[in-house]
């Protein structure tokens, strides 16, 4: 899995926004925003991560259980999948 090359993570004030550059400006109004894990997630699908990736990633960097690590996982990539922007 990969986000497409026009979506910067930029960190603003405490929190994290996601927006569109270039052509993608005109398909996609808005933004996302997220949370410091929820930024962690995303910078590792930049780098094209695959979900056991993001679990072993999860657990590495965050003190969680496995269950839940991939609990939430799922529920992430659910979300990007939904506002399109993995390729």
């Amino acid at each position: 899995m990969k986000i497409k090359d026009n979506f910067l993570l930029r960190k603003v004030a405490d929190s994290y926004v996601v927006v569109p550059v270039g052509k993608l400006t005109l398909d996609f109004n808005g933004i996302i925003t997220l949370n410091e894990t929820g930024a962690f997630l995303f910078e590792q699908l930049q780098k094209g991560a695959e979900r056991e990736d993001l679990i072993e990633n999860l657990l590495k960097e965050y003190d969680v259980d496995p269950e839940k690590a991939a609990a939430d996982i799922d529920v992430f990539l659910e979300k990007v999948k939904d506002a399109d922007v993995l390729e």
